[in-house]
């Protein structure tokens, strides 16, 4: 009969996992204060298990993907409660879909708002260039060089 040594689960400081994924301590311990991570507490001291872990890089995820805490918790605590980790994706795929609507219409809006501003712009300038020919010319070649750029970041 052999005898197995427990095996010693890794864990994380609030520091490591700060400096691990670029957030401030004040954001896990935020994290923290709405319940959707919950380190374990020796002393004073956090100490982070490998769910936490995870469910830390989740929330930064849902995040970065634009959804809010509520909707984070509610596909983060899927892990945890029925119908499982399929549940959680089929919600997380409906999520996706929503969010993807919203930035095609973000998307959509910001298009429209530069084509109106770039005709304003215009207009502006013609009015401009009637009210001071001699220097339209200088402003013209600013404003060329200007809108090339702002055209080629528009593009990309």
């Amino acid at each position: 009969m052999r005898h197995t040594e427990p095996q010693v689960q890794r864990t994380w400081t609030i520091t490591e996992l700060a400096e691990e994924f670029a957030v401030t301590l004040r954001t896990i311990r935020h994290y923290e204060d709405v319940g959707l991570i919950a380190p374990e507490r020796r002393g004073t001291a956090r100490v982070f298990h490998t769910r936490d872990r995870i469910r830390l890089q989740l929330i930064l995820r849902g995040k970065r993907l634009g959804f809010s805490l509520p909707e984070i918790r509610t596909i983060v605590n899927m892990y945890d409660e029925q119908p499982g980790e399929a549940g959680q994706l089929h919600y997380l795929l409906d999520q996706i879909a929503v969010r993807r609507t919203e930035l095609d219409r973000l998307r959509r809006d910001i298009d429209e708002t530069m084509v109106e501003l770039d005709r304003v712009e215009e207009r502006c300038l013609e009015d401009l260039a009637a009210l001071e020919p001699g220097e339209q010319a200088q402003r013209c070649s600013q404003r060329t060089r200007s809108g090339s750029a702002r055209d080629a970041t528009r593009r990309s």
